[in-house]
């Protein structure tokens, strides 16, 4: 197989999922109206409610969804084979992946931005709400688990990274700034923002700049400071978390918002170099081959490859990004097509050259194995992209830095929204009980605790697995609430319904399967406390969410049934 090849039917994926099949939903189904005031319009507060313009939203949509799951999760995947990680990629995004992140963001605006939390309520039942904000949170805690992990231990410890992302947060400031308090021309705001970002990222590759952070972190041979974490680890974790908490407790508009945006220019070119490379290059696979065996080091194919491949398929993280996030924002209904329906597409073309940095960047199957292979999918991903860029011109040692930095950006830009929705969830959740929750600050504060427990105790891949499968399991739980929000408008639900049942189906399998092996075959078996402790965490959270699960799916298979009672009993 051809990198073209590969190429071409992602790009017919996309344009026969968002041209043909997202429009002749939207137009026939849900039918936006452009005139209607959105919540972002009627309750505009400045913090949450902003109304922003399609195309800054869009950047800010991609980037507050597209994280290291549509990268990381094909470059894993590929171990049972191209061919099955290729075509979940597409036809997860063309089904089910797009029909989540925009349905959730048009059933958020028509319920005046309500969390998922307040829809669970309306749409199943007030007992479905409180277990939904249980689920939402452990699910949230693995999530910074997973991205802390990744970023902090290892991303981070780069010493040629850290001024780069610095420089990215400084401008997305300065984008708020200009955009929102000077009024400049979003072109200009875009031009200086962006290059000045390209500038620090340059210069933190610098020998100078690098030596600076190579000091603070005490490489070469970083000292160990506790729980098998190096000097290093434990900076480069404390750098992310500072980072999080003011994407959690600073306003929207003058934090979150701009830094996303600049970082999805910063992301978008680089994708945008890659392909570009690729086209002048157009490598083949080699060895690597179609299909390997159904039973891997990770799992059986079935299940676990439908929650390795998460965000680049489909994830519940977007769900949660699209209701109560984005569609706060949005200044007309029917901006919620490409914004949300063109951000999933577009997050599914990462996920195809996050496929090809795998497949084809290092000769084949055996290049594969020796840059890391499915251990190392963020070294392989990082060395794949230099080799594409190399291609234009741009030497692979500046390559590499700047597929860090790029990877880097993908996960701490989500970061930052989901301690922000972790202290809301948590407030909602205990507030009453517990008033000092809803205090920002101390909410986002025992969010951060928790992720430093996560990420300094428990391995990336363990962790990735358990994320995985809560990703999805949340995806079909957002599926199940847009159908039953289309049932209660009396609007045709199979689009959102059928999807639901195959990820709740597939993905408590995974969460059964996931406790299996960590209680029973890890836990006996572990040869220090710590991979006891991790495994037990991995386990019991597994079988939390799939009981929370059961009884949200037994409520909501109530609440579809429903209609049809009364309407059975009016007969």
């Amino acid at each position: 197989m051809n990198s073209i090849i590969v190429l071409i039917l992602g790009a017919l994926g996309i344009a026969l999922g968002y041209f043909w099949y997202a429009r002749r939903i939207d137009r026939n189904i849900v039918q936006p109206d452009a005139d209607k005031a959105t919540p972002a319009k009627m309750y505009m507060d400045g913090v949450d409610f902003t109304p922003a313009s399609r195309n800054v939203l869009f950047g800010y949509q991609f980037k507050s969804i597209a994280a290291l799951g549509p990268i990381t999760g094909p470059i894993i995947a590929v171990q049972w084979g191209w061919l099955p990680a290729l075509v979940w990629v597409i036809l997860g995004t063309f089904f089910i992946g797009w029909v989540q992140d925009y349905g959730a963001m048009i059933m958020g605006v028509r319920s005046d931005g309500d969390t998922m939390g307040a829809l669970s309520y309306k749409l199943i039942s007030p007992r479905a709400r409180n277990i939904l904000m249980i689920f939402i949170y452990f699910y949230l805690l693995l999530i910074m688990g997973a991205f802390g992990n990744a970023v902090g231990k290892v991303l981070m410890t780069n010493p040629k990274v850290p001024f780069g992302m610095i420089t990215v947060v400084l401008m997305g400031i300065v984008a708020g700034q200009m955009t929102y308090k000077m009024k400049q021309d979003i072109i200009l705001t875009t031009v200086v923002t962006v290059g000045l970002t390209f500038l620090g990222i340059w210069i933190g590759t610098r020998p100078f700049m690098a030596n600076i952070f190579s000091a603070l972190y005490g490489l070469p041979e970083s000292p160990a400071w506790f729980l098998g974490n190096t000097q290093a680890q434990v900076l480069g974790t404390l750098l992310v978390i500072a980072f999080c908490y003011l994407g959690s407790v600073l306003p929207i508009w003058s934090f979150a918002q701009p830094v996303n945006y600049v970082s999805f220019w910063i992301v978008s070119l680089g994708v945008l170099g890659g392909i570009i490379g690729l086209l002048i290059w157009r490598p083949g696979m080699g060895d690597f081959p179609i299909y390997t065996q159904f039973t891997t080091a990770s799992g059986p194919l079935w299940p676990i490859l439908f929650i390795t491949i998460a965000c680049g398929a489909i994830s519940g993280w977007h769900s949660l990004v699209s209701s109560s996030g984005t569609a706060r924002q949005l200044e007309k209904e029917t901006d919620a097509l490409p914004v949300g329906g063109g951000a999933m597409f577009m997050e599914m073309a990462f996920a195809v050259i996050a496929f090809l940095t795998a497949t084809v960047a290092f000769g084949g199957w055996q290049g594969y194995q020796d840059a890391g292979g499915a251990g190392s999918a963020l070294a392989v991903f990082a060395g794949g992209l230099a080799k594409f860029l190399n291609q234009i011109g741009l030497p692979e040692g500046f390559g590499t830095a700047y597929g860090s930095v790029f990877l880097t950006i993908m996960a701490l830009t989500i970061m930052q929204l989901v301690v922000r929705f972790m202290r809301v969830a948590s407030a909602e959740l205990v507030g009453r009980s517990i008033p000092a929750m809803k205090n920002m600050h101390v909410g986002t504060i025992v969010a951060l605790i928790l992720t430093l427990v996560f990420v300094w105790v428990i391995p990336w891949l363990t962790i990735w697995s358990a994320f995985g499968a809560s990703n999805q399991l949340m995806a079909g739980l957002a599926l199940l609430l847009i159908a039953l929000w289309a049932l209660s408008e009396g609007r045709e639900h199979r689009w959102a319904l059928y999807p639901s049942i195959f990820m709740i189906v597939t993905t408590i399998a995974a969460l059964l399967y996931l406790a299996y092996v960590n209680l029973f075959v890890k836990l006996p078996t572990a040869a220090t406390a710590q991979a006891g402790i991790a495994s037990v965490l991995v386990g019991v959270i597994a079988l939390v969410l799939v009981v929370a699960a059961a009884f949200l799916i037994a409520d909501g298979t109530r609440a579809l049934r429903k209609p049809r009672e009364e309407m059975a009993e009016a007969s």
